[in-house]
This record gives structure tokens, C-alpha cells and sequence, in this order.
């Protein structure tokens, strides 16, 4: 993992620049990667975000 990329797409998230999935996708993890780096730093997840987040998670494991 890109650390530089990670502290960017956290930074951008935090202050609403980026969605979830935007920030996700520049820190090159998954969506719920990404929120578990956010819980980690204390960095609020929309609860909108964090469901439209775990339901894709289980969209793409059922496949």
C-alpha cells in the first residue's frame, strides 16, 4: 500500500473533497479497507457511506 497515496485519499476524505469510494480507490484499497484506515484515525464515516460501502462488499463476494 501506498503510504503517500493512503495519507492523501485520509486527508481528502476528512475534509469532504473525495467520497468514500474516490478516497478508496486513490489509497488503492477496497471501500471497507479504507474505512477500517478511518476508524483507525478517528476520521468520521458518513453512515450513508458506510452502508452503500459494506452492501458492495457483499454484492461483490456473492459473485
Amino acid at each position: 500500500m501506498a503510504t503517500n497515496g493512503l495519507s492523501s485519499a485520509l486527508t481528502l476524505y476528512g475534509a469532504r473533497t473525495l467520497t468514500l469510494s474516490q478516497a478508496a480507490k486513490q489509497a488503492g484499497l477496497s471501500e471497507a479497507e479504507f474505512i477500517e484506515q478511518l476508524q483507525r484515525r478517528g476520521i468520521e464515516v458518513t453512515e450513508s457511506e458506510r452502508t452503500a460501502a459494506l452492501e458492495s462488499d457483499q454484492t461483490v463476494r456473492a459473485d
